[in-house]
């Protein structure tokens, strides 16, 4: 009978440690494509303000290291969710983009004092300490939304699993 539980206990947290790495990849693999997508895109707008041609190749970038990040909203997302479900939408997806702030400060922050570089330096006058930009807020509301919304679906799709 002990065999039994322990047996079940076992291949339950198997299942629950799969369900986890899994919505790390998905939130990881989320934010990943989504920053290549949004630089290829931002980069041609900048392109255009300095009346340059439009690079059609349309070539985005990232880091290996935005994976991880991204990947932490697997754990924070579901928090803020459980503490934020009282509020509108747009306050929630205000919070939250300021939760990303402070995600991304602490980030930089730390593979700056651990690399020698931040991967991300910016230089424009709404940066703090080249870490954040803080005219990216409607940005990182709008993903907000989407990390609402895919955290959802993730959910719903390791039911299942």
């Amino acid at each position: 009978m002990v065999l039994t539980r322990l047996s079940l206990s076992l291949k339950t947290d198997k299942r629950l440690m799969k369900k986890i790495l899994l919505k790390f990849y998905l939130f990881g693999s989320l934010g990943f494509t989504t920053e290549i997508l949004f630089t290829a895109v931002s980069d041609n707008f900048a392109r255009f303000g300095l009346d340059l041609p439009l690079d059609l190749k349309l070539q985005g970038n990232s880091y290996i290291w935005m994976f991880f990040i991204y990947g932490l909203a697997s754990f924070l997302v579901p928090i803020a969710n459980k503490i934020l479900s009282n509020y509108h939408l747009l306050m929630r997806v205000f919070l939250i983009a300021l939760g990303i702030f402070a995600v991304e400060f602490i980030t930089g922050f730390v593979l700056d004092k651990t690399t020698g570089h931040c991967p991300w330096e910016y230089h424009t006058r709404w940066n703090v300490m080249g870490y954040i930009r803080l005219d990216y807020l409607p940005a990182w509301m709008f993903f907000a939304f989407i990390l609402e919304e895919a955290n959802m679906l993730f959910d719903k799709m390791l039911e299942t699993f």
